[in-house]
């Protein structure tokens, strides 16, 4: 037994062991540093390896000042998934870096030594972007980032960044909304973009993973955000004008007071929270409309498009299937591209063509293909050509018109089995012959006709005037019963009084569901609400004025009888006393819902009569 463990011990360490080895032949050399920076701002550059190595050779870097480096790390992580131990060894080198002149530069890839074979790590590209053009120093640099309640329009700003401002008709451009910042903004709310109007708009999905880019914008630099990105295809000519958007920004602000600050204060800032509403600025594009000379069967669009055709079989018998597939490839507004039609002969069943759209939106535009399927059979036999077809549409490479064609296609229609002696099998039957349906003499009956003049007509018979008149007698008793029960309906109060037995019923009926469940509050609640939402409504009285002493008189005046009224007076008095006491057997309050069900009752016809009297 002893043994046994030993075995299963060593075992698990060989596994773990071997995970290990497995990892660690995966080596992962990675160099990371920020893709923009400002001159004169020192940055880390990191290098990466989940392997040890003595051997790290950096490349000779130019373009930036070394200040420090390497500062060695190692850190060590261990995860179980599913009863599975990995680990993970990670070894950085961290060098301190200061750009020295403004531009975009390459730092090649490191190389380091592992297990006697060499890695090399990826190159990197950083941006170098000028300084502030109101900043003269660190002290000017650091007056700049203290942030107060009071800012001006250029701390931040939306732009609407389009990517050309004169374009032709359907060609595409691309409109950015970004977000320009110098200060801390805790959120965005209330986002308001334009219509977009006289433009067909395709939304670019934005990554919300995207984290925040610097950008140097009129001599200062701001942390950016892209908001929103869309391709505007123009559907009219002329200057169109895009709207302003409307942003809630919500900025975090320091507090700074005008008093003496101590050592303390530097560490435990306080901040507020101010909300500002930002306007894009509006947009004027003019779209050029398409130049003169249009070609026939013109297809309104811009930019790059291809197309090809190919048919499954040129070789077929009758009734069965063909199938013919265009394809039109391209940049632009392929959304809203028209479909070409191909003609056929006469005696062929066209089908409704099947469009499959394949289209990618980029920030270069949509682009992708639209497929046409045209599924066609022929009913007869015989040799048949299908013309090509001509698309065209304006390139807007060359600035020209430009015309694509299909092939054209021979198609040999042989006989069918079912119709190899020409004569219709089945139900089989070609447009030649119902074409010739209409040419032949079909006897239908040649003895013991029976012929009725056409003089016989409706108009004038007893039939003819009951159609007219009993629907107008039905329209007229509908009218009547709809302004009666619209005149009943208006008077709230009669309303009110006509449902109140309805009403009562419905909560005694609720309160016999907690009589079973011996739920004796719920149980007087519902009676309660019974009498007193019975009398209020059947009395027109508000039930905050209601009470016991002008219920009775209410009561007498509608000349209910006095022993049901103290009956009713004694049922809400017992329902009372009832929710107070300490104990209720269950025969007491199913005795008091009979006598309330037959109380209501009795006032019901008691005040129905005498409303009907009056």
């Amino acid at each position: 037994m002893k043994s046994r463990y030993i075995g299963i011990a060593f075992t698990t360490i060989l596994m773990i062991f071997g995970m290990e080895l497995a990892a660690a032949d995966e080596v992962v050399f990675t160099a990371t540093a920020p893709s923009k920076v400002i001159l004169g701002q020192q940055f880390r550059l990191t290098y990466t390896l989940n392997a040890e190595t003595k051997d790290l050779r950096i490349p000779e870097i130019t373009d930036f000042e070394v200040l420090m480096g390497p500062s060695t790390a190692k850190s060590t992580k261990i995860s179980i998934v599913n009863g599975q131990r990995t680990s993970l060894v990670e070894h950085s080198y961290t060098y301190v870096l200061m750009p020295v002149k403004v531009g975009s530069f390459t730092i090649p890839a490191a190389t380091a030594t592992i297990k006697k074979e060499k890695r090399s790590s990826n190159p990197l590209t950083i941006t170098v972007l000028p300084q502030d053009k109101s900043t003269g120093g660190a002290s000017d640099q650091a007056a700049s980032s203290q942030q107060t309640a009071s800012f001006n329009g250029e701390q931040a700003f939306i732009r609407a960044i389009p990517s050309k401002t004169r374009v032709f008709e359907q060609e595409g451009l691309l409109l950015t909304y970004k977000l320009y910042t110098r200060i801390d903004i805790s959120g965005v709310n209330n986002i308001k973009f334009p219509e977009f109007k006289g433009f067909l708009a395709q939304e670019i999905e934005i990554d919300p993973n995207t984290q925040w880019d610097m950008e140097n914008y009129e001599g200062l630099n701001y942390r950016t955000a892209v908001l929103k990105q869309t391709i505007l295809y123009p559907q009219q000519s002329g200057e169109i004008e895009i709207e302003s958007g409307s942003f809630d920004l919500i900025f975090r602000i320091r507090n700074t007071n005008q008093r003496m600050r101590s050592l303390f204060d530097d560490f435990f800032d306080s901040y507020q929270e101010v909300r500002k509403t930002i306007l894009s600025p509006k947009l004027r594009i003019q779209v050029e409309p398409f130049p003169f000379g249009k070609p026939a069967n013109f297809n309104p669009f811009s930019g790059n498009l291809r197309l090809s055709s190919s048919i499954n079989t040129t070789q077929v018998k009758a009734d069965e299937a063909v199938t013919i597939k265009l394809e039109l490839s391209g940049e632009g507004n392929m959304k809203m591209l028209r479909i070409p039609e191909l003609k056929f002969p006469a005696d062929f069943d066209v089908y409704d063509p099947k469009v499959t759209n394949n289209f990618k939106t980029t920030t270069r535009g949509v682009s992708g293909t639209k497929t046409i399927e045209y599924l066609v059979i022929p009913r007869y036999s015989g040799s048949f050509t299908i013309p090509p077809v001509n698309i065209s549409y304006f390139d807007l490479t060359d600035k020209s018109y430009k015309i694509l064609s299909t092939d054209e296609f021979q198609l040999e229609v042989g006989r069918s089995e079912q119709n190899k002696e020409g004569v219709v099998a089945g139900t089989v039957v070609s447009r030649e012959q119902l074409r010739l349906l209409g040419q032949d003499i079909r006897y239908i009956k040649v003895d013991n006709i029976r012929l009725r003049p056409r003089t016989n007509l409706i108009y004038g018979k007893t039939a003819f005037w009951l159609a007219y008149i009993l629907p107008f007698f039905f329209f007229l008793l509908m009218l009547y019963i709809y302004r009666k029960q619209a005149k009943a309906n208006a008077d709230l109060a009669a309303v009110r009084t006509r449902k109140a037995n309805k009403v009562a019923v419905k909560r005694l009926k609720k309160a016999s569901f907690y009589l079973k469940n011996q739920d004796k509050e719920q149980f007087l609640d519902e009676v309660l609400r019974a009498l007193w939402g019975y009398t209020s409504d059947k009395l027109n009285i508000p039930v905050s004025q209601l009470n016991k002493d002008n219920i009775e008189a209410q009561l007498n005046r509608r000349k209910v009888d006095a022993e049901v009224c103290a009956e009713f007076l004694q049922i809400l008095q017992a329902c009372e006393f009832e929710r107070y006491a300490p104990v209720t057997e269950p025969q007491h309050m199913g005795d008091l819902y009979t006598r309330t069900l037959e109380v209501i009752n009795q006032m019901e016809n008691t005040i129905n009569n005498v409303h009907v009297k009056k």
